[in-house]
């Protein structure tokens, strides 16, 4: 192992990229960094940094190094701060979900849950590919559609996909058309595109949903029809808010939206796939730890006021057990 010293004053000046900005930091001389950088590449047996005048780059390797020696410190200093945070006994969870259900889903109902559990937090990570975490993060929860549970985690059907179009009531006002498909498909389409997605079980543009309602549309570049395409479902309902189109909704997550009169639905046309659901799945070793018994009664409790819930009414009556 490389002295931690060395690497903490490594990881300041890559911070910094400056080693007189690195010693101040760390209240110690230009000398005592350089020196530390000096031992740590006669260690590892590469050059960490290009030097440039007073300022410095990683090099390839430092980048590499720098990746991994960040990531362990902030955890060190997390679990610190958790040792420290002890005594106040605050209980804690970290739920892994998509940037889309913690943006549309939770944020919404979370401020009820915190008011109920004061004692309890709960930290969030999102991303789109459940299957490669970041190293050093290992959430309690996952809330996606893998439903093959990983090693020590189990899971619960929540909900299926129940799919249909939806806009701004100013764009329907604007275009009141539109709720005949043949209108529909000439419109402005935002679309769901699969890219960086891979990992997201049956993915659902445009096409695959036309095509659901017996429509075959090409929404490929150079069509005559004006398609927009994103990865991130938020900026795409952030559009549809700002009246730029017709954007395909995830019911769970757009009818509180909808509810509030931000969002309206457009016409009676849905895509149901009840066969694939989306799953809780935790982790067994938390199964008995009060904190996550309370967030899974009180998350079990809120789906199964979904209209798309598959919760059978005996996991609810569980989760309380």
């Amino acid at each position: 192992m490389p002295s931690l010293r060395a690497v903490k004053s490594f990881v300041a000046a890559a911070k910094y990229q400056n080693f007189t900005r690195a010693a101040e930091a760390l209240c110690v001389t230009q000398a005592a960094i350089s020196r530390q950088i000096r031992e740590l590449e006669a260690s590892l047996g590469v050059s960490l940094f290009k030097r440039a005048g007073r300022a410095v780059e990683l090099t390839e390797a430092g980048t590499i190094f720098y990746d991994a020696a960040y990531l362990s410190f902030v955890n060190i200093a997390q679990a610190a701060q958790r040792i420290q945070n002890s005594d106040k006994r605050k209980q804690e969870l970290t739920i892994c979900c998509s940037p889309a259900f913690s943006a549309f889903w939770l944020s919404a109902r979370l401020p009820g849950f915190f008011a109920a559990n004061p004692d309890i937090d709960v930290s969030v990570v999102t991303t789109n590919n459940f299957l490669q975490m970041e190293p050093g993060v290992h959430p309690d929860i996952f809330i996606n559609k893998v439903s093959d549970p990983r090693e020590g985690y189990h899971s619960i059907p929540l909900f299926y996909d129940l799919i249909y179009p939806v806009c701004s009531p100013l764009y329907l006002k604007q275009n009141p058309e539109i709720n005949d498909l043949e209108v529909l498909q000439n419109q402005t389409l935002l679309n769901l595109s699969p890219y960086g997605r891979s990992q997201i079980a049956e993915h659902v543009d445009w096409g695959v949903w036309f095509s659901s309602q017996g429509i075959d549309i090409d929404i490929g570049l150079g069509g005559d029809r004006h398609v927009f395409n994103a990865n991130d479902y938020n900026m795409l309902i952030q559009m549809v808010l700002n009246h730029q189109g017709v954007c395909l909704g995830w019911h769970q997550l757009v009818s509180p939206m909808i509810e509030q009169g931000w969002l309206v639905r457009i016409g009676e046309a849905e895509a149901v796939y009840r066969e694939k659901s989306h799953y809780l799945t935790y982790s067994e070793s938390r199964q008995d730890n009060e904190a996550f018994r309370t967030f899974k009664e009180w998350f079990l409790g809120c789906i199964a006021d979904e209209q798309t819930s598959v919760v059978p009414l005996e996991k609810i009556a569980k989760a309380s057990n």
